[in-house]
């Protein structure tokens, strides 16, 4: 059964959480609602979601819970403030006595059981999370890491342009007779190219071979050359500490604005009375637009273009849609010819010959 979650732009904001359960590091958001929810977990090898309403709620808490006759609203907020910290990597559980586990299973899915007390009671809750749609993991997970990597490597581009500016600044103090009064602060001339090969190098010298994977991390930690960033553990691969939260929730608003912009101006072109293409990019619409306002003509209901003027207008926008051989023949100073030269109505002018 289909049911409805969160608001894809609601759940977009939300950052990923790194959240530890039953030993299982995975990144997670959420979003609950007043009697719904909606739950996103990864490990980085598949994501999976699960997205309750309150008639899915109501049914699964009777057969949890066998005594429970009460609505969604009465014990929902118990499971919010039971479940949340888990979800979100809090240390502090309200509930001291409740107990969470999760269980991966042969179809792939997994189980999250919850137990807790709720008015002197047992209360069973099990979320069952099934792999996410490609969409919700393109949406959620891919397009924003992909946006984050671009402004990422657009800051290492413009913190290598500032240390290029530094050493000049630093050789310019040389040539006018400064001198480093520590030598253990000197550093060599920044080179881009240098240190880019340095990096890939160190990259590639981290990466476990047949050799290296049969020793312990502290053995691999200690090769030379090795870079520290890529030998951490897989678990430190899934944190997303305060500043990249900050950089995601950043991405995630500005590709709302621009989805908002757009849409603003679809619904501007609609309002306009359908006079132009929707499907159209907005930049080639506006200049559509400029055009016949600069022309002064209108878009007939047949999508042609018409003047505004009178015959005489028509009669010249014919002439000049002819081809250039036309226009160039000589005109002939007999009246009588020249007056039953005036151009005669044609039907279906370009669409017959």
């Amino acid at each position: 059964m289909e049911v409805r979650g969160a608001p894809a732009e609601v759940l977009l904001q939300r950052p990923w959480l790194p959240v530890s359960i039953s030993g299982c590091q995975l990144l997670a958001k959420s979003w609950f609602g007043e009697t719904s929810y909606h739950i996103l977990l990864t490990d980085v090898d598949c994501v999976w979601e699960e997205r309750m309403d309150s008639a899915a709620i109501q049914k699964r808490a009777q057969e949890l819970n066998r005594r429970l006759r009460a609505e969604v609203k009465a014990f929902f907020s118990h499971l919010c403030e039971v479940v949340q910290p888990c979800l979100t990597g809090s240390d502090g559980r309200p509930d001291g006595e409740a107990q969470i586990s999760l269980r991966r299973q042969e179809d792939g899915n997994i189980s999250i059981k919850l137990k807790s007390e709720l008015a002197e009671l047992p209360f069973y809750w099990e979320f069952h999370c099934t792999p996410a749609p490609v969409t919700v993991v393109c949406g959620q997970l891919v397009r924003p890491l992909l946006e984050m990597s671009r402004l990422l490597q657009r800051q290492v581009e413009q913190l290598g342009g500032l240390l290029g500016r530094k050493d000049a600044e630093i050789q310019d103090y040389r040539e006018n007779g400064a001198v480093l009064s520590r030598e253990r602060l000197q550093t060599d001339v920044f080179e881009e190219k240098t240190y880019r090969e340095d990096f890939m190098a160190k990259v590639r010298a981290a990466q476990p071979s047949r050799s290296t994977k049969r020793k312990s991390s502290s053995e691999v930690k200690n090769l030379p050359g090795a870079l520290p960033l890529l030998r951490s553990e897989r678990t430190d691969a899934l944190g997303f500490d305060a500043d990249l939260q900050r950089l995601y929730a950043a991405v995630v608003a500005q590709n709302a604005r621009k989805r908002k912009l757009s849409e603003e101006k679809q619904a501007a072109v609609a309002s306009s009375g359908g006079l132009f293409d929707q499907t159209q990019d907005p930049e080639c619409t506006a200049a559509t637009t400029d055009y016949y306002i600069q022309t002064g003509s209108v878009i007939s209901e047949a999508g042609e273009d018409r003047p505004e003027d009178g015959p005489e207008d028509t009669a010249g926008a014919k002439m000049a849609d002819r081809p250039a051989e036309q226009q160039a023949l000589p005109v002939r100073s007999n009246p009588a010819e020249r007056a039953s030269s005036k151009p005669k109505k044609k039907k279906g002018v370009g669409l017959f010959r």
